[in-house]
């Protein structure tokens, strides 16, 4: 099953979508979008997981140690352990998601 690649949807996209939607501003929408990107970066840099009902779940992963190598030399390099942010969407936005 192949994707179809689709165009790039830029913040300032949203933007003026949500301000369509909702009949604020573009200014006043872009100012809530930026708020409520900065609480998700926020929240997550406190170690703290977030769920959004029928949306999704952003959570903080270890990942192991391990070693790589560098495709250029072929060089082991050692990778520490790390955290990471992942996004597991819910079953409802999973639905909205062409299964082409």
């Amino acid at each position: 099953m192949a994707i179809k690649k689709a165009r790039v949807v830029t913040k300032a996209d949203l933007v003026e979508k949500v301000a369509e939607m909702t009949g604020f501003t573009k200014t006043e929408t872009a100012v809530i979008c930026e708020g409520l990107l900065q609480a998700i970066k926020d929240v997550m840099a406190a170690g703290n997981d977030i769920e959004i009902r029928r949306f999704g779940t952003f959570k903080l992963k270890k990942r192991k140690p391990r070693i790589a190598r560098n495709p250029r030399t072929g060089e082991a390099v050692p990778i520490k352990e790390r955290i990471v942010p992942v996004f597991k969407p819910s079953k409802a936005f999973k639905t909205k998601v062409p299964q082409d």
